[in-house]
């Protein structure tokens, strides 16, 4: 089984985002949509109920206990830089930054910077079409196939499906033929067709609904949809839907490989060479609908509570209850103690997505029993004994703060 990511692993994925999508939270559907029959769905697992807070208080000393446990990953993962911030209600808040932003000047990491979030773009897709469920444009029990021509089995897997990773579609950032075109020009624009047609060559994996596979082609389906029903471009409708309705003024949709300043280089060995590069210009619209978007330490910060609990911070709904509960809704996963829903990780009730694609990885996750939050950007994509650099911090750091509530996402093996 692969990690959900968009992460490029010469044609394995890694569970991050839009190269690798890593951890996802669970997610439901949308509206009054039912389940699809037959199918086995549940609500995520409850948390288990600590014996005392479920958040430490963010003393010094448990704030040096975090700061050692980043310097102890940065060095055994060679991770050049990582900005991480913790907040909670009435524990207190550690925002801090180490390492480097660019290792041929030194430039320091900073928490103002901007950062590519690879599959954290999945949750703002699926919010747009659960946007569009809320407002009886489309159905989540709809076929595909209603949408976009073409498909396998396009007449028999859902919109549902697609935002929880059981379409059994072929993963297109896995094909050999697309890592080649990838990394021969990073700066090559890919158009959605183009990602679809690196699928579309490879048979179903199973059948609709039968299983649980991260597939960034889903993504590219439902990116496809928001703009037919929309009539707007994915970029223009997340904009005004989703970020300025959230205030999120730092958080964009590149077309392009634009990146605004001041932000991070980032360092990957996803290369043809499999030499590690600088990524910073590559063009990430081939992660497009599932990780091609650009934001910031504080602006995840403010998103990891409103994709969790579907609240703008204003206090109105970006989502409905009802539909914000099938988000949350889902059946298990292979993988142990993870539930997904619709475009979001359910990880010990730690709820949320991180992102990875070359050069970049991130984590954002929000816990809403303490109503926590914690999000981490770094600018490197290199694992680190098959393990996500992103992961490992957000387990170091949640063992410390959330000691009942560990973001223990494991290891999977990346599948060519």
């Amino acid at each position: 089984m692969t990690r959900p990511c968009v992460h490029l692993c010469r044609g394995a994925v890694v569970a991050t985002a839009v190269g690798a999508l890593v951890l996802p939270a669970l997610g439901g559907t949308a509206g009054a949509a039912a389940p699809p029959a037959g199918a086995t769905v549940v609500a995520a697992a409850p948390s288990p109920t600590p014996s005392g807070d479920q958040v430490r208080d963010l003393t010094p000393q448990v704030k040096q206990r975090i700061d050692q446990a980043v310097r102890r990953i940065m060095k055994q993962a060679n991770v050049p830089g990582v900005s991480v911030g913790v907040w909670t209600p009435d524990k207190g808040e550690h925002v801090k930054s180490f390492g480097v932003a660019d290792k041929e000047t030194g430039r320091k990491m900073t928490p103002d910077l901007f950062m590519r979030i690879g599959s954290e773009t999945k949750t703002f897709t699926v919010t747009a079409v659960l946007e569009l469920a809320d407002e009886d444009k489309v159905g989540l029990d709809d076929t595909i196939d209603k949408y976009v021509e073409g498909v396998p089995n396009g007449d028999r897997i859902t919109l549902r499906q697609l935002a929880g990773m059981r379409s059994g579609l072929f993963n297109y950032s896995q094909d050999e033929d697309f890592f080649k075109a990838l990394t021969s020009d990073p700066q090559r624009p890919f158009a959605p067709q183009q990602l679809l047609d690196y699928s579309f060559k490879h048979p179903v994996l199973f059948q609709p609904g039968a299983e649980f596979n991260y597939s960034n082609t889903n993504l590219i389906l439902l990116g496809m949809v928001v703009e037919k029903i929309s009539g707007q471009t994915l970029a223009d409708y997340i904009q005004e839907h989703i970020l300025d309705p959230a205030g999120l003024d730092d958080t964009s949709f590149p077309t392009g490989n634009e990146f605004p300043q001041p932000h991070a280089q980032g360092y990957t060995n996803q290369t043809a060479t499999g030499e590690v590069e600088d990524t910073a210009d590559w063009n990430p619209s081939w992660g497009w609908a599932a990780g091609a978007m650009i934001s910031t330490l504080e602006d995840m910060r403010v998103w990891a509570r409103t994709v969790a609990t579907g609240q703008l911070p204003d206090g109105e709904r970006l989502i409905s209850p009802a539909t914000q509960k099938e988000r949350l809704t889902t059946p298990p996963t292979p993988i142990p103690g993870a539930g997904y829903g619709l475009g979001i990780f359910d990880v010990q009730g730690w709820i949320g997505h991180n992102g990875s694609l070359p050069g970049y990885e991130s984590l954002t996750i929000h816990l809403p029993s303490a109503q926590a939050t914690l999000v981490v950007l770094l600018n490197t994509d290199i694992s680190y004994k098959n393990e996500e650099p992103s992961t490992l911090f957000g387990d170091a750091i949640t063992q410390i703060i959330s000691p009942d509530h560990v973001f223990n996402l494991p290891s999977q093996p990346a599948a060519r």
